[in-house]
This record gives structure tokens, sequence and C-alpha cells, in this order.
């Protein structure tokens, strides 16, 4: 097949959830011979200089992009207060891109479309007019869930009010859009379902994220020196925000005065300065690091304290292909069907991150066989290539292969 694949940022770097799924996707997807070229928003808030990308980035047969400013401000929060229209939509919909979509489309004959995340729905319409390509999406979150999530949590009321609005808004865009794809491609089952609740009857799969394992290679060393803990995430993103916030609130404290020589160490692209200049005791927080998989190799222990969001978090699945001990919320596990004291351990509450931390602590002989369970849980159900022929599978009109579910699973 002929595919073109739109993505609202640029994939790269691959430091977080998004760009990891869509490039492990289409790299995929050329692996097992198809042809995807790229349409990509690059914005100010993730500006990418192409330039810089490495000679490993080739599964491309082209790549366009279009740039756009889309900086949030206080005239623009409000100006949108006062419409009917979803703030998180608006602000993606540009001519620029849409020129340049028609433009491809009418230059090359695509066998599909594939858009990944329904905030770029309003260029379906575009799309069908230029082009007779089977239209899928993939969604890699609930959206509006999400803030509805982070609403439900602030302690601030005008916040609140402001949240809950944009979260309606969001709804009734994604109802709106859910069902005028051929395709409709959810990253998880649990998101899968909540879509058909809310009403959607289109043909749908569910297509998580995959990775390519020969660039996961565990460090059994970090078992070998005393436990550490790492957290890792796109800190411009408010559930890693909000989850690493309460963590350290409500969790760090005790774990810190019972354990004074345990290590916590945080990284995340767009850091906070609020977060840099936090001072908790053996807290160091690091900033973008230069390699995701080296900076969790580090650390014998993963905690993914989430409270808001939906989707897969593709790195409690890097952590688990590198085979660490994740602690996590039920929420941070969802769409991932991992057991909890076999390949993972759960944590809901601060007691509960603070048990299982003194666990790891008093059972230094478990961690490696915690970690050897998750490596080979996500061998088994996230393998990029499996994942990838799920999708060929549903544009194809395929039956889809029971090996292939379980497998992309």
């Amino acid at each position: 097949m002929r595919i073109l694949q739109l993505t609202k940022k640029f994939p790269y770097p691959l430091n977080d959830g998004e760009s990891i799924a869509v490039t492990f996707l289409a790299k995929a997807l050329r692996d097992l011979g198809h042809e995807v070229s790229l349409l990509s928003m690059n914005t100010k808030k993730h500006f990418f200089d192409l330039g810089q990308l490495p000679s490993s980035f080739d599964h491309y047969q082209s790549i366009e992009t279009s740039y756009l400013d889309n900086s949030v401000n206080y005239f623009n929060v409000l100006s949108n207060f006062f419409t009917s229209k979803s703030f998180h939509v608006d602000r993606f919909i540009t001519e620029d891109f849409r020129q340049k979509l028609i433009k491809i489309l009418e230059e090359g004959q695509f066998d599909m479309v594939l858009i990944e995340t329904i905030i770029l729905a309003p260029y379906i319409d575009v799309i069908r007019k230029h082009s007779k390509a089977i239209v899928a999406m993939r969604t890699h979150n609930v959206e509006h869930e999400i803030w509805a999530h982070i609403a439900a949590n602030s302690k601030s009321l005008p916040k609140k009010i402001i949240l809950n609005r944009a979260s309606a808004r969001l709804r009734k865009f994604e109802l709106g859009a859910m069902n005028k794809v051929d395709l409709f491609v959810a990253i998880a089952d649990s998101d899968l379902k909540k879509f058909q609740k809310l009403g959607l009857t289109k043909k749908s799969i569910v297509v998580p994220i995959g990775l390519d394992e020969t660039l996961y290679n565990p460090a059994n060393q970090s078992f070998e020196r005393p436990m550490s803990l790492s957290f890792i995430g796109s800190l411009d993103w408010m559930p890693n925000v909000e989850g690493l916030n309460w963590f350290l609130e409500t969790a760090w404290p005790r774990i810190a005065q019972a354990s004074p020589d345990l290590e916590f160490h945080v990284a995340g692209k767009k850091t906070p300065n609020s977060l840099m200049n936090l001072k908790v005791p053996n807290v160091t927080f690091h900033g973008e690091v230069d390699n995701a998989p080296d900076f969790i190799n580090g650390h014998s222990v993963m905690i993914v304290p989430l409270l808001s969001g939906s989707g897969i978090r593709a790195k409690i699945i890097e952590g688990m292909m590198l085979g660490k001990v994740i602690i996590t919320t039920s929420l941070g596990l969802e769409g991932i069907e991992a057991t909890h004291d076999t390949n993972i351990l759960i944590a809901d509450t601060p007691e509960e991150f603070v048990q299982h931390i003194q666990y790891c602590l008093n059972h230094p002989e478990r961690l490696k066989e915690i970690g050897q369970e998750a490596r080979d849980f996500a061998l088994n159900h996230f393998s990029n290539l499996a994942i990838a022929q799920v999708l060929v599978d549903g544009v194809q009109g395929k039956e889809v292969v029971a090996e292939n579910v379980a497998s992309a699973r």
C-alpha cells in the first residue's frame, strides 16, 4: 500500500508517547513492504529542525512539514471561551497545512490516509474531496476524558470551570468526528470501548504502541547497584506534571524519611522551573535527557504516578521492554494487561507507593525477576511488526488474525 500519515507534531525526537507510536508504526509498515509518506505540522511548541534528523530516520518515502505557531496565551484562551469551538482543536486548523495536504493528495495516489489523533479530524473533508484513499484515524487518547480528569483533580475553582468547559466542547467534537472515517483505530481496548459507548459505529480495530525490540537492550547492572527510582515523561503534558507533583507531595516525604539513602531521578523535556528549582531531599531533576532508554536503564525501578489520561503510556512499555520494575497507578496501566506482583506493581494511593517501594528495598532479589517478567510481557504483546500487520489487515478488509491481535495487545 501507499500510505500518507498525518501528524500534529513532528514525530522526532522520540521523547514522548505520540512520537514513539507514530514513528515505530511507520517503521514497521515500511518493513512490511509498504510505502509511507509523512505530512506533519511542525509547531512552535515542539519545533524540530529537520536538518538534525539522524540517518536512521529513513523509513518515510517523503516528508513534508507545515509550520504552526500554536502558542497558548491569555487572549486566545479568553477569546475561545466565549465561542462554541473546541480550543484544543481550533489551534490546529491552518490554511498552510490544508494547502499542502491538497497538493500531496493531488500529486500522489494513496491507498490509505492515516490520521494520527482525532485533533486532525477537521481535515477529513479535504481528504475526501481530493483522494479516493481509505481514511483511517488512530486516536492516542480519549481526549476530552483527560481534561475532565484534570478538572476534577484541580483545586482552583476558575481553572476547574475553564477545564470543564474545554472538556465538554472537546467531547462534543470527538462525538461528531469519530464516525466520519472508514476505519477507526484505537490505541487501547479500553479506549475503544469508551468510544463505542459514546456512539462509535464505524469499523474499528485496536492498534497500540509497538516498539522495535532491537533498540531496547536491558542493562542489568542497575540491579547490582543500590536501588534507585526514576521518572521520565514529557513535563509540558499536564497529566505528567499533576501526577509527579502528587507523588512528591504525598508519598515521597514518607519514603525519604524511611529510606534516607534512596535516590529519585526525574527526567523530562520542558521541565518547568517550578520543578527544576524544587528543593526536595534526594530528588534530582535532570531536565531533558539525550537518550531515554539509557536513562531508564540507569535505575532499577520506574515510577509512573498517573492520575489523569487515557490511551497507553509509552514510557511504561519502554520500561518493561528494558526489564525494569514499574510501579504505576491502575489508570497508568490502562491498555496494558500486565499482572500485579508478576510483571508490574500497582499503587493507587500514597500508602501503596510507600509500601511497594519498601517491598522493593527489602527484597532486592525480586527486582530482577519482576524486570525479566516485564520484558517477556513487552516482547510478547508490543511487537511493532505484529501491531502494524493488524492495521494492514483492518484496512484491507481481512479478518484480523487472532495471533496478531494477541501479539498486539
